[in-house]
């Protein structure tokens, strides 16, 4: 690591710990030459979350959307925005659990539903009915005889 001050590249750690995150290393270093000290943080970089789209392209995981996405079929049911935050943080950590970095869109819908269901039966239903491109009433009957 070079120093910022005189760009010297002998630099010692004098302290290290945990940054609030808890994702992040933060370290104290000082310059064995000038001795002056400045601090450095260290992160996993961590791969794209690329989605599959139903017609084969492929766009970057996109959190916004995919809150937009249920904050508009959740409306007028009984999930918060904070409830809708939850399940966007719970689908993205359960995608970086994958052990690839493409997902198909399908994969996301059928965890936002997972978890949707747990909260709202409603809202899972309109959810559904989306996601799973309801054409008729009849979809409509055999996803409820599944809740039932």
């Amino acid at each position: 690591m070079h120093c910022i001050f005189c760009s010297d590249d002998q630099t010692e750690v004098v302290e290290t710990r945990t940054a609030e995150d808890g994702h992040t290393v933060r370290r104290r270093r000082e310059c064995t030459k000038c001795l002056k000290r400045f601090t450095t943080y260290e992160r996993v970089e961590q791969l794209p979350i690329v989605v599959v789209k139903r017609d084969r392209r492929r766009e970057r995981f996109d959190r916004n959307k995919l809150s937009d996405g249920i904050i508009k079929s959740t409306g007028k049911t009984t999930i918060t925005l904070d409830q809708v935050g939850e399940i966007v943080k719970n689908v993205e950590m359960d995608l970086k659990q994958e052990e690839t970095t493409e997902i198909e869109s399908k994969k996301i819908g059928e965890l936002v539903a997972k978890y949707l269901k747990n909260l709202d039966k409603i809202a899972y239903i309109r959810f559904a009915s989306v996601f799973k491109r309801f054409v008729d009433v009849e979809d409509f009957e055999k996803e409820l005889k599944k809740l039932l």
